[in-house]
């Protein structure tokens, strides 16, 4: 009998402790907030598309099947995210203020006390110094997937034109986390990525590439050349990236035929893609293939991740990457104009 209610209390301790076998699950509480909406994706495959989050009195939770370790993004309503490191079976906790976003800590497993932990030491240091730090986070925790989080937020896909300096040294660090996790399908994008990414330096010229718009028809770099031309990424659940597209396409419609635009959506259904751009009619081209971060046209170009933008002059070759929305419009007036 007391054999049996031992094994009854341990039971209910693994429940309380953790989420459904092949699950993860969390649950959180933010002060400041009493009900809203979060967005949640995952950028290396957890589960596909985005999902949503409800927030009722300040609480919320989340569940999802889980088959292997991986990261969850939330995209708080100020559209700022927050990575949440995953392991099926597992469950954490998250607690903070909503004033406070920077701020909020996420209980319940290794890793996400590690990035607690990087957090908290980035948290009044230069930029410099956050690069510092990164760089050491990586170098010491190659096998972690707060490596990959930190890889992909600090040095690969960044703002501005990339120099050959910071390639090598993003191509360096990716290195490093690919002999230790040889099989994560993410960090073999960034390997690719920094290699491709030597397209995006400047006078790199524009790739020769082949897509067909969310229309069905054909799309290729020969609709690029000898215009201005921008490409970008984007997607619903990206707030940055829809205020680029809307900003691009009112330009688009503008300078007319002196200026070509390619949208690249990384949404996962294409009928989304469509319902958000049924009042566009300005020319710009759009192509959502379904593949999000998979899509050939992210390699073709060295795009790492969503609201990412390249620049070309009318010879097709790169002047300017990864600009932010004011100072694209302020660089196409001045070659345009």
């Amino acid at each position: 009998m007391k054999r049996l209610i031992h094994i009854f209390i341990l039971t209910l301790v693994l429940v309380a402790c953790g989420s459904r076998r092949g699950y993860f699950s969390l649950e959180g509480r933010l002060l400041n907030l009493n009900q809203g909406e979060f967005y949640v994706y995952s950028p290396d495959g957890v589960f596909d598309g985005v999902d949503t989050i409800k927030v009722e009195g300040g609480r919320f939770t989340f569940e999802t099947p889980c088959k292997e370790s991986g990261t969850i993004m939330i995209v708080f309503p100020n559209f700022s995210e927050q990575p949440v490191f995953v392991e099926p079976g597992k469950s954490v906790t998250i607690k903070g203020d909503a004033s406070h976003l920077r701020e909020i800590e996420i209980e319940g497993t290794d890793e996400n006390k590690l990035m607690n932990g990087f957090r908290q030491q980035i948290a009044k240091a230069s930029p410099p110094e956050v690069l510092e730090y990164a760089e050491r986070f990586v170098k010491n925790n190659p096998e972690s997937p707060v490596s990959v989080y930190i890889l992909r937020k600090y040095f690969v896909g960044g703002s501005g034109v990339p120099s050959r300096n910071e390639i090598e040294k993003a191509e360096q660090l990716v290195s490093i986390v690919y002999k230790a996790q040889p099989k994560n399908g993410q960090v073999a994008r960034m390997s690719r990525y920094v290699k491709d990414a030597k397209n995006g330096v400047v006078g790199a010229g524009l790739p020769q590439f082949t897509a067909k718009d969310i229309y069905g028809e054909n799309v290729s770099s020969a609709q690029l050349k000898g215009h201005v031309a921008v490409v970008y990424t984007w997607a619903n659940w990206n707030y940055e990236s829809r205020t680029v597209r809307d900003r691009l396409s009112r330009m688009k419609k503008d300078y007319g035929d002196r200026l070509a635009v390619l949208g690249v959506s990384l949404d996962a259904g294409i009928d989304e893609c469509k319902r958000s751009l049924r009042n566009d009619s300005t020319g710009t081209m759009f192509v959502c293939d379904q593949m999000m971060f998979e899509s050939p046209l992210m390699d073709a170009f060295g795009f790492g991740g969503v609201n990412e933008n390249i620049l070309y002059n009318a010879q097709g070759r790169v002047i300017e990457r990864n600009l932010k929305a004011e100072d694209i419009e302020s660089k196409l007036k001045t070659l345009l104009n």
